[in-house]
């Protein structure tokens, strides 16, 4: 086989070696269902336990305010819906960004066809949400906020802390999608007053299928009284908020990958900082007509979005991908709409202007070296001004 460059951690990682060796014993020799009584059973429940604990200890919370779901979609869903179902008498306004993940996105459009009434706050151009806008939209009926940790495509990592004691100052649940940045970004959940958080494993070298919620005070309010309801039934499972034997192997490697995103996160994140800073400065200095998407500086370490005039994104992916390199045009669940992206229109590019249909989302991980960005540098070149010259536009 061909050697490839995979630069598309942002949609998703490889699984880690040692995160697949502490799955692989819980497909044939503790395969027990945690619910059941006898002895496979419970050494199921106990690793799931030890598991959540592991996972609880890292963003220093009470193991019981973890509930584990199907990924970071699911967890969105339960977080937004189950909180907006369940403070409907306290109001039906919900506040989120015009950034936001479709599965955050979808879901709240979902909620205006039950009656709710939604404000979408607008990002600068550089993809920032200002906290003034969050305020200004507040109203006396907003029952909850969502705003997410870190932008998916541009990388910008959002003021989430700000907003969440905006949220807490007006009595209002707080919500962030943090899938992009668990693994990649310290979070200290003890000192932060948000009340619900969502992330997945595969985004940091750990199995797909399995997510999780925090929530804060176990879904309890002072004022509020419990916040959050399942939005799916079954079983008592994850403490009545997500009905389903849980999936142990991927639980056992959700807690790998945070264990092992926790003892190097700091130093993995400065070298993927530097090739970053390395790449976007030698694209920008020898691509003409190139422009960096997104805040230059508050962005997440290893996120490189891109647009070039008169080329198709398209195009420019599968060239590169004809050429051993692996990336992306956006949103790996929102790549075959074929729309703009709604987040490069969001921070001010136009549906029209050449360069909105002509970005690349870089995203670069463990496995990425300088000689991976060399090479991926020379190709990009090529191909852009190949592109340029076959273009109508160019």
């Amino acid at each position: 086989m061909e050697k490839r460059i995979y630069l598309d951690h942002g949609a998703t990682t490889p699984v880690h070696p040692d995160v697949l060796k502490a799955m692989e014993p819980i497909f044939h020799t503790n395969f027990g269902n945690p619910s059941s009584l006898h002895t496979k059973g419970r050494e199921a429940r106990k690793l799931i336990d030890k598991s959540r604990k592991k996972i609880a200890d890292f963003l220093k919370i009470k193991p019981e305010e973890i509930i584990f779901t199907g990924g970071g979609t699911e967890s969105d869903n339960l977080a937004i819906l189950g909180t907006a179902r369940k403070l409907k008498k306290h109001g039906n306004h919900l506040i989120t960004s015009n950034i936001e993940h479709p599965a955050v996105l979808n879901t709240f459009k979902h909620l205006v066809n039950e009656g709710f009434d939604i404000t979408i706050v607008p990002v600068d151009n550089q993809g920032i949400i200002h906290v003034e806008d969050i305020k200004k939209a507040i109203r006396t009926d907003t029952i909850l906020i969502s705003i997410m940790y870190v932008n998916n495509e541009i990388g910008t990592i959002q003021p989430v802390e700000k907003i969440a004691e905006l949220a807490e100052e007006y009595g209002i649940i707080f919500h962030t999608d943090a899938v992009q940045a668990l693994g990649k970004i310290r979070i200290d959940l003890s000192k932060s007053k948000i009340h619900l958080l969502s992330s997945s494993a595969h985004k940091l070298y750990g199995p797909k299928g399995i997510g999780l919620l925090y929530m804060r005070n176990r879904g309890n309010h002072p004022i509020l009284g419990e916040y959050i309801e399942p939005t799916v039934f079954g079983g008592g499972h994850e403490f009545g908020y997500r009905p389903s034997t849980e999936n142990v192997p991927s639980i056992i490697g959700f807690a790998k990958a945070v264990e092992i995103a926790d003892a190097d996160m700091e130093i993995e994140g400065a070298r993927q900082k530097d090739l970053r800073d390395d790449f976007i400065k030698w694209v920008i200095d020898n691509i003409p007509d190139s422009t960096l998407n997104g805040d230059p500086t508050q962005r997440l370490y290893n996120n490189i979005n891109l647009s070039f005039k008169n080329v198709e994104g398209e195009s420019l992916l599968m060239y590169l991908d004809g050429e051993g390199i692996e990336v992306s045009t956006g949103s790996a669940c929102s790549s075959k709409s074929g729309e703009p992206s709604h987040v490069l229109t969001a921070i001010g590019l136009k549906p029209t202007d050449s360069n909105v249909f002509g970005s690349l989302r870089i995203t670069l991980g463990r496995s990425t070296s300088k000689d991976n960005l060399e090479y991926t540098k020379l190709k990009l070149k090529e191909i852009v001004l190949k592109l340029r010259k076959l273009s109508p536009l160019g």
